[in-house]
């Protein structure tokens, strides 16, 4: 017993350290961004260029992808099951419903969306998942197999949030969980998302957010970089694509913000609410 916590101290003691190491680096590179032409984007609190990004967020979802749901439990202490419940009840489908789920890889929106037109008994609905890695796709086609969803019901198809293959209005809903903090251009999603919606569609994002009161973020601080990572190594083997995803929330832009962006998309009638004194939140947006 003695020798298995003198492993776990070593281990952590060992993470922490590469972490204030990585954040006196990061610091320093920050200083000298605003010399380099070629830094101009953020990947978690590191600067890289814009061509780079997407590679690098590919391979951390390429690192999670079996370990993701595991992942999602770590990171919001079991929450993000009723919060991805409380999404899809605000989406409240109806008949006809033509749904795109983007960045929904493994399946937790889309999967929600045939229970809920399973329960209400809904017609003539569909939902297209679209990710841009084909190792989540993957892992979401073999647990709707698993699950005995009707595979007419759902579509799987790799792309780019930033240059969707759909032609335009071809959606009643759009929905991103997760997602939009790992592109490189969010307006471009947003733009996107609007040029697919249908008249009348509804854009809908489920995302990490800013929390409202400066204690709880303090608390959710400590628990995010001193926690989270440790967890990732031990329950997922690896630590760095956590470090990652916790860094990309503080990178993603205040409620009020993003709200700004989705308007400047085009959208009417954007608000947002927040959850768990804003944890996450819950972005919407009309294209009218």
């Amino acid at each position: 017993m003695a020798r298995s916590i003198q492993k776990f101290n070593k281990l952590f003691n060992n993470l922490f350290d590469k972490r204030c190491i990585s954040t006196r680096i990061r610091t320093i590179t920050q200083q000298a961004s605003s010399t380099a032409e070629d830094v101009d984007t953020h990947f978690g609190f590191k600067r890289v260029k814009q061509s780079e990004k997407p590679q690098k967020v590919y391979e951390v979802f390429e690192k999670v992808a079996i370990d993701y749901d595991k992942m999602n439990d770590v990171m919001s202490l079991g929450i993000h099951r009723l919060w991805k419940d409380y999404f899809m009840c605000s989406l409240s489908p109806t008949d006809n419903t033509k749904l795109l789920d983007v960045a929904g890889g493994t399946g937790d929106i889309s999967f929600r969306f045939l229970n809920f037109l399973k329960t209400n008994n809904l017609k003539n609905c569909h939902v297209t998942v679209c990710d841009i890695n084909p190792h989540m796709l993957e892992v979401g086609k073999v647990r709707s197999e698993k699950l005995n969803y009707d595979q007419n019901l759902i579509s799987w198809k790799e792309g780019n949030a930033e240059e969707l293959d759909f032609e335009d209005n071809s959606f009643n809903a759009y929905t991103i969980s997760f997602g939009i903090r790992n592109c490189t251009h969010i307006h471009k999603v947003l733009a996107e998302a609007y040029r697919v919606l249908k008249p009348g569609g509804r854009f809908m994002c489920l995302e990490f957010s800013h929390l409202e009161y400066s204690y709880a973020q303090w608390l959710y601080d400590q628990y995010s970089f001193q926690v989270i990572p440790v967890l990732g190594q031990v329950l997922a083997g690896k630590w760095q694509p956590y470090q990652y995803l916790i860094e990309s929330i503080r990178q993603f832009p205040t409620q009020e913000n993003f709200k700004l962006m989705i308007e400047e998309a085009g959208f009417r009638q954007v608000s947002y609410e927040n959850l768990t004194l804003g944890m996450v939140a819950i972005h919407t947006g009309f294209k009218l």
